[in-house]
């Protein structure tokens, strides 16, 4: 998977770094003082990562658990995402990292106990809080890797009030599947209709793939959360919706669904940009957007209300409760 392998001079003998190299027993490895020296110091092409892949491993420094925005996730608690790691090894044309870094090689975080702490901070002031992982990388497929997860389960076992999602694509659990489920902690999958998901999700496991997943969790008891998001409209869209829509309010159980959030494609100017160079045939960039009053590339109010409001629906109409529905990046 990775032609090299950069690790910081300081945690080479970390418990987190040994388990990740015993996976790339054949992989050059160079030491360094700081990921930062070499990875993203030159513009590396997103596209790259399909013939050239490097993985760094160091210490996240500074804040490691950051408040999210408004309309990031469900309810009036306090939100925040933690970061354990860069990059994904998935490659969805609508990724907001092909403009958001300088490469898109993979960076992993080892120092788990500092974020705990910091989370632990924050629990303290606001016991409720919930904590998000998945914002800059995909929380599961890289996970059997590094194992990282529980840790981070002994933490919610203690602090009950406080929840933990994880954010992913992936079908990769064996880092999770034989830990107890827990009622504060969420596996959250992104999906689209079957035919967008082949469309717009490259090289992610297919929408059929992630609903066995869930399947899986669900039998072994596990809250799961669902993102539609981003919804790219097309014509077949709102059949495709109904179609998805129907198969999750068979498959979770109302007391094991903990969320739905809807939102739709939207990007930053140098994200869009990206996505022009990268996947120029791309249908994505054959939509009705405007550059809207906060200087992101997306739909027009009205045609976004419409979209979010009729997937809004169909959700309802399968009996999923409205009070476990969000709009995602939306405000009033």
């Amino acid at each position: 998977m990775f032609e090299k392998i950069f690790i910081e001079k300081d945690i080479k003998d970390n418990t987190y770094t040994k388990k990740v190299l015993t996976h790339f027993k054949d992989t050059p490895i160079q030491y360094l003082d700081k990921v930062e020296d070499v990875w993203g110091r030159v513009k590396k092409p997103y596209l790259q990562k399909r013939t050239s892949l490097n993985l760094f491993i160091g210490k996240k420094m500074g804040e490691l658990v950051k408040e999210a925005p408004d309309a990031y996730g469900m309810g009036e608690q306090k939100h925040y995402y933690f970061i354990h790691a860069y990059n994904c090894i998935y490659e969805c044309q609508y990724c907001y990292l092909q403009g958001y870094f300088n490469s898109p090689d993979i960076v992993l975080f080892i120092n788990h106990d500092e974020i705990i702490q910091q989370m632990q901070k924050k629990v303290d002031m606001n016991p409720d809080s919930w904590f998000h992982a998945g914002e800059f990388s995909d929380s599961l497929a890289l996970s059997h890797i590094t194992d990282e997860w529980s840790e981070y389960w002994d933490f919610f076992k203690k602090n009950k009030q406080a929840k933990l999602e994880l954010r992913t694509k992936s079908v990769n659990i064996k880092s999770i599947i034989n830990l107890e489920p827990l009622e504060n902690v969420f596996v959250s999958f992104t999906l689209a209709g079957f035919e967008e998901g082949k469309k717009f999700d490259l090289k992610t496991p297919s929408v059929k793939a992630r609903l066995k997943t869930i399947e899986k969790l669900v039998n072994k008891g596990f809250k799961i959360g669902i993102h539609f998001d981003p919804i790219i409209y097309t014509e077949s869209t709102i059949e495709s919706y109904n179609e998805i829509i129907g198969f999750i309010a068979k498959l979770i159980p109302k007391e094991k669904l903990g969320y739905i959030s809807i939102g739709v494609v939207r990007f930053t100017k140098d994200v869009y940009r990206e996505v022009e160079r990268n996947y120029s045939d791309s249908s994505m960039l054959h939509q009705n957007f405007i550059k809207s009053f906060d200087g992101k590339v997306r739909y027009s109010t009205p045609m976004r209300m419409w979209i979010l409001n009729t997937v809004k629906d169909i959700c309802i109409k399968n009996n999923i409760d409205e009070n476990v529905i969000y709009l995602c990046m939306e405000n009033d």
